[in-house]
């Protein structure tokens, strides 16, 4: 093999980790408190004021990815082609106006179609950003890259968990969505002024990083033999697959995910029968440990190169702690204990699932691959929680838990079904050579 003096990393500076990641995750976790907050405000006087029952709550959580699915292509072709700073820019603009009108709602569908348009607002926002991360960190440091950035979900837990409590205690629901709304525009100066597209654009990065990322991600798509399409159609994507299991595999996670998200809040009030406040309390310690569960799990794939298995691992834990959330409800703190521990798995398979696709595609199919994998796998993200909704309706609450639990352990045996490609021969890549595929 080759050498240069750039054959290691560990001689190379890492300030994109300090320049690029922190916007990244603060623009991530905006959009992530608009998406959720709504989690709150039907708890918190929204159901009573506009009349909502379980089945509507539940659809007004999930159309939301519905509209998601508009955006997920094209905002991955975007930031491969053009300029995801952009795009994300003016996203920011959407999210504030959104949000702010969804405070002003006197009808509960005018909710829904808000939150359909904040759907579609959102929906190019991860498949941008993931492929961002792509263009400035590569494979080996591209799960951590990736956790860190997805850590976006936990942090707005913790973050929207108590300010919405206190919100909505001390003014009341509809000032929850403005005063949201408003730090979007907050957070659109500070993303204008910082983040870039790529090294070659960045006037902070010193050369010896740029030749370094520039070689070594180079060197990465010579890699995928075979792989290099020129003009990567939708059709050339869908044809793939493994395209199809990880889609299906997303979808399942997705479910469990955002059933969980959405519900924890009416969960946690039933449970304990605590106040907004407390249950914006109560609710800060699963999105904790969220934090420490992406860290272990994303830091043990890096480092062995397995993917699949610190995939379906999170996957199952997560599946076993929702079903134990309700085999346990007769004691509220063993219960609880059990939904923190889905906390502990909520995202924790999330960083290592999305390097899965640079390694199969190449840079200029991965950015629609992504895409499509976000876009057609966050169905779920609607599936989620319009059943446990249509379940509580006509069963009861647990019902609606041991479905997720259901779809969670699918998603775990889908992770264990993927190709053995999917796992990294070499955890690093010299910039000046080439990794071979795995047969």
């Amino acid at each position: 093999m080759n050498t240069s003096s750039y054959s290691t990393s560990a001689d190379i500076p890492r300030q994109r980790w300090l320049r690029i990641i922190p916007p990244i995750l603060i623009a991530c976790i905006i959009s992530y408190m608009d998406r959720v907050n709504i989690a709150f405000a039907m708890p918190g006087g929204m159901d009573q004021e506009l009349g909502i029952s379980a089945s509507m709550a539940g659809l007004a959580g999930g159309i939301f990815f519905i509209g998601y699915l508009f955006l997920q292509v094209p905002g991955g072709k975007i930031a491969v082609h053009g300029s995801g700073k952009k795009f994300i820019g003016w996203s920011l603009v959407a999210w504030a106006v959104i949000s702010v009108l969804t405070g002003i709602v006197t009808h509960q569908y005018q909710l829904l179609a808000l939150r359909f348009l904040l759907g579609v607002a959102e929906g190019g926002m991860l498949p941008v950003v993931l492929t961002m991360i792509s263009n400035w960190f590569p494979d080996a440091e591209r799960g951590r890259a990736n956790a860190i950035v997805i850590m976006f979900v936990p942090i707005a837990g913790i973050v929207t968990a108590p300010l919405s409590g206190w919100i909505i205690t001390a003014l009341d629901w509809r000032w929850l969505f403005i005063i949201e709304g408003l730090l979007s525009l907050v957070v659109l100066v500070l993303w204008a002024l910082t983040i870039y597209d790529r090294p070659q654009e960045a006037r902070w990065i010193t050369e010896a990083e740029k030749k370094y990322l520039v070689e070594t991600l180079a060197a990465e798509q010579r890699a995928i033999a075979g792989k290099e399409v020129k003009n990567a159609s939708l059709s050339a994507v869908l044809s793939d697959r493994t395209m199809w299991q990880l889609i299906a595999l997303n979808f399942f996670y997705q479910t469990g995910i955002y059933g969980y998200t959405l519900w924890l809040p009416t969960i946690l009030k039933e449970l304990t029968h605590s106040t907004m406040g407390q249950v914006g309390m109560l609710a800060i310690l699963p999105y904790i440990g969220a934090i420490a569960g992406m860290f272990l799990f994303s830091s043990l794939s890096d480092r062995t190169g397995k993917r699949k298995l610190f995939v379906s691992v999170p996957l199952l834990g997560f599946a076993l702690c929702m079903f134990l959330s309700v085999a346990l409800k007769e004691s509220i703190w063993l219960s609880y204990a059990a939904l923190v521990g889905c906390g502990f798995f909520l995202q924790s398979a999330a960083g290592v699932f999305w390097t899965i696709p640079a390694r199969l595609f190449s840079a200029e199919m991965a950015g629609g691959a992504r895409g499509v994998i976000n876009a057609l796998g966050n169905l779920g993200g609607f599936c989620g929680p319009y059943a446990v909704g249509v379940l509580i309706n006509l069963y009861s609450k647990d019902a609606g838990v041991y479905c997720l639990a259901i779809s969670l352990a699918l998603a775990a045996l889908m992770a264990l079904l993927l190709p053995a490609k999917c796992d990294a021969g070499n955890v690093s890549v010299s910039p000046v050579s080439t990794r071979k595929r795995e047969a």
